[in-house]
């Protein structure tokens, strides 16, 4: 008996259902938020940096989904590989043997990381910390992870105990006993070395909510105290990593960092099949699988899997063979400088930071009297309301997808796929700038809108 099922037969009948079935059957607050802010749009298709609807109309992707569009989308490398190793017919996941693919993506990753010697493949970015979570525990026979205030480190429970994010631990509780610290002081980090029962302290190189980056020196002088008192540093890596800040890892900006373990997930995937990988130096692993009684000790059913394998190799060899890190530089810098020249022009543009193509934009209390005012409305209302009202106007009236760093944060974040370039650059200033015009004229649509939001958030108490 032959099955037959037909996907576009079934999306074309079934697919302008979408946010019905989501609301039915999923998370019935997300079509609800998207139809509150105007976001309930229907992509029909999307290429490298672009979404496209059924008008044909295009859409700039400035969020390339939250970082694992790195390459942007459909990319025609990424998508043969994956063609391949499926008309392949590999004998994939057996579990007891070892295929090729995985050894020659350990192989190619760790080329990019000094320092490291092994990988272990899982499939995400929360598993990648879940497994540097477990390896600094088990290696160092100590129980405390110390992590930094406002870190995001994923959503599963031991990723949840380093994240310093009140709004995602509430109603979670409890947690695996972890302490948190100010992302750059030291003399906190060496107060808790102190009581010598820490086995690591975690790090994003730059946060992703907020777009805080570690202050120069702090990683390398944190590595030195994590190590004199017998502790690891685990780089989260997972956002910033594969060129997205300009280097390869964020935290190779700074001479001298050698983290023991470093996590990454989302761009390796390419776009398509979900993978993390722990990177960490021998000594570690060994230490974990120190015998064969131990050979299954920490594994993942769908880790090393033949299609993110593939997938992974074929996103390095775009990088290194289309130059991506120095694209991102360049189109980086000029991203963040024509931004940046606009703060002496607007007083509600507080701050614009970042490197590569993470950029914060961040909003701050205006001098006027008329614009304070508003300013002060919208902060009793709900913090993060103003950011909003700016990301709103940039997808409805300009298609450019954009989204707020974090909740309660008037700061928007740009995380663009790393193909984005100087067109794309001129697109977004433009329409920020026409966004920032409106803002500050004290009138127009958009200051209509942010009463509808206040509304909705005094609703929400």
């Amino acid at each position: 008996m032959t099955t037959e099922f037909d996907l576009g037969a079934l999306l074309a009948e079934r697919g302008a259902e979408r946010y019905e079935l989501h609301t039915k059957y999923l998370n019935a607050q997300l079509p609800r938020m998207l139809h509150t802010i105007g976001f309930d749009k229907v992509y029909e298709r999307a290429e490298g940096a672009h979404f496209y609807d059924a008008d044909g109309n295009d859409y700039l992707d400035m969020l390339a989904g939250f970082g694992v569009m790195g390459l942007g989308r459909h990319h025609p490398v990424v998508r043969k590989a994956l063609h391949d190793v499926l008309d392949l017919n590999l004998a994939d996941l057996t579990r007891f043997d070892c295929q090729p693919l995985p050894g020659l993506l350990a192989e190619r990753l760790l080329a990019h990381s000094p320092h490291l010697d092994r990988v272990f493949f899982g499939n995400s970015g929360t598993e990648a910390v879940e497994t540097a979570l477990k390896f600094a525990r088990y290696a160092t026979g100590r129980p405390r992870i110390l992590y930094c205030d406002h870190a995001f480190h994923g959503l599963t429970t031991g990723s949840l105990s380093v994240n310093g994010e009140d709004g995602f631990r509430d109603g979670f509780a409890p947690l695996l006993p972890d302490t948190a610290v100010p992302l750059g002081d030291l003399d906190a980090l060496a107060r808790e070395l102190k009581k010598g029962d820490v086995a690591a302290l975690i790090v994003e190189p730059i946060q992703g909510k907020g777009v805080h980056e570690a202050p120069p020196g702090y990683l390398r002088a944190a590595q030195e105290l994590l190590h004199r008192h017998k502790a690891l540093l685990i780089a989260d890596e997972v956002q910033t990593g594969l060129g997205r800040t300009g280097d390869f890892y964020a935290y190779q900006h700074e001479d001298g960092v050698e983290p023991d373990l470093v996590c990454v997930a989302k761009a390796l995937s390419g776009g398509y099949v979900p993978v993390g990988a722990t990177l960490g130096k021998d000594w570690i692993f060994k230490k974990v699988y120190s015998s064969m009684d131990r050979v299954l000790v920490h594994s993942a059913s769908f880790g090393s899997n033949a299609q993110a394998m593939a997938a992974g190799l074929a996103v390095l060899s775009v990088m290194e063979n289309e130059q991506i890190v120095a694209g991102v530089r360049t189109t980086g810098d000029l991203l963040k400088s024509r931004l940046t020249a606009l703060t002496g022009t607007y007083e509600l543009l507080a701050d614009v930071r970042g490197r590569g193509l993470m950029i914060g934009i961040e909003f701050g209390r205006p001098a006027s009297l008329k614009l304070r005012s508003r300013w002060a409305m919208l902060q009793a209302a709900r913090k993060g309301l103003f950011a909003q009202m700016v990301v709103v106007p940039l997808l409805q009236r300009h298609r450019i997808l954009t989204q707020v760093s974090g909740d309660h944060l008037e700061v928007i974040k740009l995380i663009p796929p790393l193909v984005a370039g100087e067109a794309d650059v001129d697109r977004f200033v433009d329409a920020f700038t026409a966004v920032m015009d409106d803002a500050h004229s004290g009138g127009g649509l958009m200051w209509d809108f942010g009463k509808t939001l206040i509304k909705q958030a005094v609703a929400n108490r």
